[in-house]
């Protein structure tokens, strides 16, 4: 029975024998990797007999299913078992496949290599994804308009903070309209589509911040929660766009998973460095699956 670990070193090993570039995607948690022209998260299942069984939580698919012409790998106990499901394919199934209430599905697929669905004998037929190698090169190289990893999962924790501010009640506003979470536009998902205007603010900043999540205030709108998202290790601008709102009682938060910067960085901020709040990327993705959660449970319940 072979390991996770030696299921994965061979199915990368079996990559670059054909000729196929191998990356390591660095900014997810997860075993995902830039293979050919494709990003690939890799799962792993020993032969336990009459089925190979993997667990995915919807946070992990979600975020893969974000990334520039992904699949999910399902390595069913040997490298010669390896299913290359698209994640197209694979998140419009999940509503057929069993989960628990943290959103952990259950991932079945039968000894010919077929994904077991909800339904007595319903079956996904996986035939043209068992061993197909050819699916990771076959798409047109990425060009200009494509989306890196670091910039995809930036407009993930966008979406999610975008999505818990209106589950939550507030008016939402963030400045990159174009940009897109779960193939929808962020612009379609903000409430308000102006960054209002505040009195002792600076515009130019104030309008740039990642999420702003605003409630309303007599004939106009007050800031409560101010969200920068930092995922790359460059020059941490957020910081000074978080503290234009220095006069108001707003909660600034930066969304990074290196603490050593986000430390040395309000330093510069002595006077407001106390306000500052340091959320993990993973920390987004636990509330946002929670407030997910609890509304699929009001609709179970009926109560709305």
């Amino acid at each position: 029975m072979k390991s996770q670990k030696e299921l994965i070193e061979k199915f990368l090993h079996k990559a670059e024998t054909q000729g196929i570039s191998v990356n390591p995607i660095r900014v997810l948690r997860t075993n995902t990797y830039s293979i050919g022209n494709s990003n690939i998260l890799v799962r792993t299942a020993s032969d336990l007999g009459k089925r190979y069984f993997f667990g995915l939580n919807y946070i992990n698919a979600e975020e893969v299913y974000n990334l520039d012409n992904s699949f999910v790998a399902f390595i069913c106990g040997d490298t010669e078992k390896t299913v290359l499901v698209p994640t197209d394919v694979l998140i419009s199934h999940l509503p057929e496949i069993s989960h628990d209430r943290n959103g952990e599905y259950k991932i079945n697929f039968t000894r010919d290599l077929q994904l077991v669905l909800k339904g007595r004998n319903h079956r996904l037929d996986c035939s043209p994804y068992i061993n197909n190698w050819s699916l990771l090169t076959s798409i047109a190289h990425r060009d200009a308009t494509s989306v890196q990893p670091e910039e995809s999962i930036h407009n993930v924790i966008q979406g999610r903070l975008i999505d818990i501010g209106n589950i939550r009640g507030y008016s939402t506003y963030c400045p990159d309209k174009s940009k897109t979470f779960n193939r929808k536009r962020l612009g379609e998902m903000i409430t308000i589509n102006e960054c209002p205007k505040l009195q002792f603010s600076d515009y130019e900043l104030l309008r740039k911040i990642d999420v702003l999540w605003f409630r309303k205030a007599n004939a106009g709108f007050y800031p409560v929660y101010a969200f920068e998202v930092e995922i790359s290790t460059g020059v941490w601008s957020g910081f000074g766009r978080l503290a234009t709102l220095r006069d108001y009682d707003t909660r600034p938060y930066i969304v990074t998973n290196e603490d050593k910067k986000f430390q040395q960085v309000i330093a510069q901020f002595p006077e407001i460095k106390g306000r500052f709040i340091h959320l993990i990327p993973d920390q987004v993705g636990l509330l946002y699956s929670a407030e997910k959660n609890l509304i699929a449970m009001r609709h179970e319940f009926k109560l709305l």
